[in-house]
């Protein structure tokens, strides 16, 4: 391997896989942070209606997205094991696979958003002054799956041979271009959401077509070939979604579980939806900036366990669980102190900020409890189990939070005891997924 790749089988691990995840922390958190300037942009220079509007869609967006990004989940993980093992064949007809089945997935995805936006915005009871551009907002973005398809392949090729900068430099510069983006459209041509929308689909296309590009001239044993890409692997695409629907199929639960928590907060007025809106920016900068370790995660006990080295696939798991519950707890105390400059940045509205600032106060000491679970449910998926860690899920965080709504929510009716399920339910569904991953390990590596 050149230098800009990893074997991530030998040397001091802790080290290894702190330097693995800082460009991958800085992709997730410059995603996110792009991200925000399409809601910045709309809450500073639009008005606190276009900000619910967006939000609004943020639950779906996450859907789809997640589905995604589950996929690439399986992707990374099969990638891993087969460059641990040294079976270059198997590397070749996995990444080519991977990139037939993630662009017809990102399809599918595209075409569900486009046709059925306002069908489902409608159910989840969206509220009437904010639909029409939510809609709009929700289909021209959906127009953008296949790059995040694209994107989300080649990140998991990457990340699988310990390569984490380079997704890192087209994400970066795709970045930057949406934000010039938004600009552009809100303030010179005078758009609203369908101008962030369109400037984020541009974004997502430049750094899916960038990354997926590089692959076809890298000299590494994943390189592609246009003719390799007719040869279809109806094996390796079983193993992918073997993995990856299960992974994907978890995402959307979240977000279908969380679904039921916007239910609960449409039924508050317009400002509470907007201040929820805005301070749930704070979760996918936070959850996404963990997440480098959980890809880290899968990465090192993928290769490792494709080595046998068992010591450093337990040790794998330890490492990036310690690091994820530091810096979830460290981005969460940040943002109790500064939640409310934090907020400014989406809206100059006190009472949006006021609004916001309810959900941060209770967010911010729990975002640190989901590591126990994502960490092990990542580990899971690395030693090959992906549906009973689907099952934990369903019941922990989607049943759970959707029995929430309807008993304690509906009892006291505030947002402080909607917001409270998610602790609880990371909680609940943590210890679950813990114990399984001990069950799990001892069976695989009594195999090795």
């Amino acid at each position: 391997m050149n230098r800009r790749n990893s074997d991530l089988t030998t040397g001091p691990l802790a080290r290894q896989i702190l330097a693995f995840s800082i460009p991958l922390m800085l992709s997730n958190a410059l995603q996110v942070m792009f991200n925000m300037a399409d809601v910045a942009v709309l809450g500073q220079f639009v008005g606190s209606g276009a900000l619910g509007s967006v939000g609004s869609t943020t639950i779906l967006v996450s859907l789809f997205t997640g589905l995604l990004i589950g996929m690439s989940v399986g992707i990374n993980i099969l990638t891993a094991l087969h460059i641990g093992a040294k079976h270059r064949r198997d590397v070749v007809r996995t990444v080519h696979t991977a990139a037939v089945v993630s662009l017809i997935y990102g399809t599918f995805l595209m075409v569900v958003g486009v046709v059925f936006a306002r069908s489902i915005l409608e159910l989840l009871h969206t509220k009437e002054e904010l639909i029409e551009d939510a809609v709009r907002y929700l289909r021209i973005y959906s127009l953008g799956m296949p790059g995040v398809a694209l994107y989300n392949f080649g990140n998991a090729v990457y990340s699988a041979a310990g390569n984490t900068r380079r997704p890192l430099v087209f994400l970066t510069m795709a970045g930057v271009v949406n934000v010039i983006l938004n600009l552009f459209f809100v303030l010179v041509m005078h758009m609203t959401v369908d101008g962030v929308a369109l400037a984020s689909i541009t974004s997502q296309y430049i750094s899916g077509i960038l990354l997926v590009t590089t692959l076809f001239f890298t000299k590494e044993n994943y390189r592609m070939h246009f003719s390799y890409l007719r040869h279809f692997n109806g094996q390796k695409a079983k193993q992918i979604l073997g993995i990856g629907v299960p992974a994907g199929c978890q995402n959307a639960i979240f977000a279908l579980a969380n679904l039921f928590i916007q239910y609960g907060v449409n039924s508050f007025d317009a400002v509470m939806v907007s201040g929820n809106s805005a301070a749930a920016n704070a979760d996918a900068l936070v959850y996404d900036t963990m997440a480098a370790f959980y890809t880290a995660c899968a990465s090192f006990m993928g290769q490792n366990l494709g080595a046998k080295n068992r010591e450093r696939v337990r040790n794998s798991y330890l490492i990036c669980l310690g690091y994820s519950f530091g810096l979830g707890l460290g981005l969460g105390v940040l943002l109790e102190i500064f939640g409310r400059q934090f907020l400014g940045f989406f809206t100059t509205d006190t009472a949006v900020i006021d609004t916001g600032m309810k959900r941060l106060t209770i967010m911010g000491f729990s975002y640190c409890i989901s590591a126990f679970m994502d960490c092990a449910i990542y580990a899971n998926r690395a030693l090959g189990k992906s549906v009973v860690p689907m099952v934990i899920v369903i019941l922990g965080s989607c049943v759970f939070r959707v029995a929430w709504v309807y008993t304690v929510f509906a009892w006291y009716r505030t947002i402080p005891s909607l917001y409270l399920l998610y602790s609880v339910s990371w909680i609940l569904t943590g210890i679950a997924e813990t114990l399984y991953l001990r069950h799990v390990y001892r069976e695989r590596m009594a195999l090795l």
